[in-house]
């Protein structure tokens, strides 16, 4: 499974809020230099995770965005629905018109995965970078650092 453009740029965005949480809000343009993520593509993307009750727009100078809870209540599957939601849904409605005898296999994948999400948090993905000894950990290190957890304990 992979998790959509979208997702995954939306997942680095509200990373960098959970980094900068005690420092306020975090600016669009600050942020869009940083992750190299274009300005009118982080407010698409802000937009989504806005209307979820995942991050709250702060106006004014010194404004931008914050995360509307802490980062330990913040899975990445909330991310992923946020901004790609929808286009689940949508997919699973075509496959299911379809008939296709892999459907099954498909939508057990798609709940296994996000699962999978819901089990990892925006703080797991801080603590994970701060542990590391670049300070660069990524999300997806931090997702093979939990499925050789789970490997061992099956």
């Amino acid at each position: 499974m992979k998790m959509s453009t979208k997702a995954q740029s939306a997942v680095t965005a509200t990373l960098s809020l959970a980094l900068h949480y005690k420092d306020g809000p975090l600016n669009v343009a600050d942020l869009s230099a940083e992750q190299g993520i274009s300005v009118s593509y982080l407010e698409q993307l802000f937009a989504y995770l806005r209307r979820q009750g995942l991050v709250q727009g702060v106006r004014g100078p010194g404004g931008g965005y914050i995360l509307t809870r802490p980062a330990t209540d913040i899975s990445l599957a909330d991310i992923v629905a946020a901004v790609d939601g929808a286009d689940s849904a949508n997919r699973r409605d075509v496959l299911g018109q379809n008939h296709n005898p892999t459907n099954e296999m498909w939508d057990f994948l798609d709940k296994t995965f996000q699962g999978f999400l819901k089990g990892i948090t925006l703080e797991d993905v801080v603590q994970r970078r701060r542990r590391s000894n670049s300070g660069s950990a990524t999300v997806a290190s931090v997702l093979g650092e939990r499925v050789s957890d789970e490997a061992r304990h099956n």
